[in-house]
């Protein structure tokens, strides 16, 4: 699997030219599977030359994330992990504190999973500010000092994502949206052998599958 992970380092680090940049912000090693240390020497690599500002993983636990901080060269720098109201990696943030690794939300408002957008405490908060729900969830995510990076295709909204620094959470809010907190993803565990690892693995063959064939293409 390592094959497939230097491939994608490979291919994106080729697509500068297309995004008309010389380096990339944030590289980020997507998966704790296969042969992830193969694959980070590679990110060391790339952000020595310049070519990345910053590099870290995604979907490393607590555990993971710890042993990456400790044996490599450069540690990560960010941690994108599953964190809304719902599921808040209290733990995994206390970690990454210690380490000094920013933890980047991915789906930041659960993908309004589980009535998250219509949830009673987080209305209650956001009427009381006068911000909708998702504001609500952002400024939250931003006093916790965690990254976010909202995703929508809407104009509207995204003007909405970015009116969130004009108010500030009291600390009565940041308890009431702490308790709502059930450890449980919305989502998956990248955990579970069976839904997460070997999906994982098949994925993987499947797409060095697709660029053997590509190669044979071009070199006909």
């Amino acid at each position: 699997m390592g094959d497939i992970q230097t491939l994608t380092l490979e291919f994106d680090v080729e697509d500068m030219e297309k995004l008309r940049t010389d380096y990339l912000d944030l590289m980020l090693l997507h998966q704790p599977f296969g042969d992830t240390y193969g694959a980070w020497r590679a990110l060391e690599e790339l952000y020595r030359e310049g070519k990345l500002r910053a590099i870290g993983i995604s979907n490393h636990y607590a555990d993971r994330m710890v042993e990456f901080a400790n044996f490599t060269s450069i540690k990560p720098m960010v941690n994108q992990m599953e964190t809304h109201p719902l599921n808040q990696q209290k733990t995994l943030k206390e970690w990454a504190d210690k380490y000094d690794i920013r933890l980047e939300a991915w789906a930041p408002f659960g993908e309004g999973r589980n009535g998250l957008f219509e949830n009673e405490v987080l209305k209650a908060i956001g009427q009381k500010y006068g911000k909708s729900t998702a504001q609500v969830m952002l400024r939250w995510h931003i006093q916790r000092g965690v990254i976010v990076i909202p995703k929508s295709v809407h104009k509207e909204r995204m003007i909405e994502n970015l009116n969130v620094f004009d108010f500030r959470l009291d600390e009565n809010d940041m308890s009431q949206i702490s308790q709502l907190d059930t450890s449980t993803s919305a989502f998956f565990s990248h955990q579970d052998p069976a839904a997460m690892v070997e999906w994982f693995v098949k994925m993987v063959e499947k797409r060095k599958s697709q660029h053997d064939s590509s190669k044979e293409k071009k070199n006909w």
